[in-house]
């Protein structure tokens, strides 16, 4: 059986190569061998993750072509690559890409850092910012008012309140997609509904295409539930999605799921235009996968008049290819678990029928909270708070960043809670390490990958503000420093850092 899960012609990885930028070399610096020029430049796009982990490489003939150079030369390159770690061959089956034994590999998601630690630590780890009073207290207040009623019977709701799940509906259907109440399922949270959609469909050892990068925890639940991930690269900065290489994926791998964050992706920022939305369902639809569609950063628009595309299921017109993730847990807060899913009826009667073996449902009195802020108009005044605030710590960090770290680059994205940062050939783990050391957690890029790609990234998310902001910046330019001297052992304790 074959080891590699996807494929790249000899046209596209030739691209890929031409399109990286050769650094000057300095005076005296002697140009590598083409074969060890070629050899770095297969290295480096897939530790940047241009090139999935486990992607068939071209054969030696084609790629020589395509690249106008000998097969000896590629021949070599290959051989090098399998020395190093980078590449696995057997015969009858091609070559395909790997990381090295003992390379940084991603392990847990992003858990929140404990609340003791938080007076000398600056925590970039999670993308949740506090709650936006008063709104949290008036929705608690009123969710109390409205308990009674639901007291007196037994609290177990699989499928979610149906006063939430009727205001749900309404508020796709004011999006332009019709939407019944028997279309939704509330859930424990974002992570509560793709935890029931990998279990009802997709077993242990089947496919699951993934953006590369991707959300942290969200690769590492399907890795849980023993899925076999099936990366597909981003264009760079905030192009987002090649759909030519979706359709490949789709149609070769055969995934039975797909998972896509089409609103503000999580962790590059990117939003999907309509045309992009539009081919990503046709391809889905095409090759048999069901498509889930994250929208947790949806509301999480940062720039005055900017025009949402259509939700990708509107672009779904039998309602058989599309399933939507909601969650109150970016836009709101996220310490109120509720997330919700929009499916076809069917698909949510087997949901409901499949939690009864899980959680039996999600708890009353969050649910009537968050019915309480819909119907009252008191989410939208609330979102609109998180927007200013994720607004206005967005400049900020991207100011100090800049200042501090002038040869990081990023692209700055119009909405969600991230940026995801080149950090100018240093390693991302190797900086999540120190950072620990000078008193900043900032999650590495292997974390966002599938098998060690995206070492030379970090994500940074817009979680703090002002002079904590500032403060972030001059700590990761002083992890960055211990990186490039390759400082070692304990350093002075960070000072107490109160926002």
């Amino acid at each position: 059986m074959a080891q590699w899960t996807s494929a790249v012609g000899a046209a596209q990885l030739a691209r890929l190569l031409n399109s990286q930028q050769d650094r000057p070399a300095g005076p005296g610096t002697r140009r590598p061998p083409a074969y060890r020029a070629l050899a770095d430049g297969i290295r480096l796009l897939v530790l940047e993750g241009r090139v999935p982990v486990a992607a068939r490489l071209p054969a030696e003939r084609e790629l020589a072509l395509a690249l106008s150079v000998s097969r000896t030369t590629v021949a070599a390159a290959y051989e090098a690559l399998r020395i190093e770690g980078f590449l696995e061959s057997r015969r009858g089956a091609g070559s395909w890409t790997a990381v090295p034994a003992g390379n940084p590999l991603p392990a847990r998601g992003l858990e929140p850092l404990p609340p003791e630690a938080l007076g000398s630590m600056i925590d970039l780890g999670c993308a949740a910012l506090p709650a936006p009073e008063p709104w949290l207290t008036r929705a608690v207040q009123g969710a109390l008012e409205e308990l009674p009623p639901y007291a007196h019977t037994h609290g177990d709701y699989p499928a979610g309140l149906p006063a939430l799940r009727s205001m749900l509906a309404e508020r796709y259907t004011a999006r332009g997609i019709p939407t019944m109440p028997e279309q939704i399922m509330v859930t424990t949270g974002a992570m509560g509904a793709m935890d029931a959609i990998c279990h009802l469909f997709a077993g242990r050892g089947e496919r699951i295409a993934v953006e590369s990068p991707s959300y942290a925890n969200i690769l590492q639940l399907m890795r849980e539930a023993g899925a076999r991930l099936v990366p597909v690269a981003m264009a760079e900065g905030l192009g987002g999605w090649d759909l030519d290489r979706w359709r490949q994926v789709l149609r070769e791998a055969a995934p039975r799921l797909a998972y896509v964050v089409a609103d503000f992706h999580n962790p590059t920022g990117a939003l999907a235009d309509e045309d992009q939305r539009r081919r990503l369902v046709e391809s889905a639809r095409s090759a048999g996968t069901v498509l889930v569609v994250d929208e947790t950063m949806t509301e999480l628009y940062l720039e005055d008049g900017l025009e949402m595309p259509r939700p990708v299921c509107g672009f779904d017109t039998a309602g058989s290819t599309v399933i939507t993730v909601g969650s109150a847990s970016k836009a709101f807060w996220a310490g109120m678990r509720i997330g919700w899913v929009r499916a076809a009826p069917d698909v949510i009667r087997s949901l409901v029928a499949a939690r009864a073996y899980a959680d039996l449902g999600t708890p009353v009195l969050e649910q009537l909270a968050v019915n309480w802020l819909l119907s009252t108009g008191g989410w939208e005044q609330a979102v609109d708070l998180r927007r200013g605030q994720a607004r206005e710590n967005r400049d900020e960090l991207v100011a100090a960043v800049r200042r501090e770290l002038p040869s990081w680059e990023f692209s700055v994205p119009q909405g969600g809670l991230t940026l995801w940062v080149r950090t100018g050939g240093l390693s991302g783990s190797r900086l999540a390490e120190a950072g620990e050391r000078v008193g900043v957690r900032v999650p590495s890029g292997p974390r966002f990958g599938v098998d060690g790609a995206f070492e030379g990234y970090v994500r940074l998310p817009f979680t703090v503000g002002g002079a904590v902001a500032e403060e972030a910046a001059v700590r990761l330019a002083a992890a960055a420093r211990l990186v490039e001297t390759g400082a070692s052992g304990p350093t002075e304790t960070p000072r107490t850092f109160v926002a």
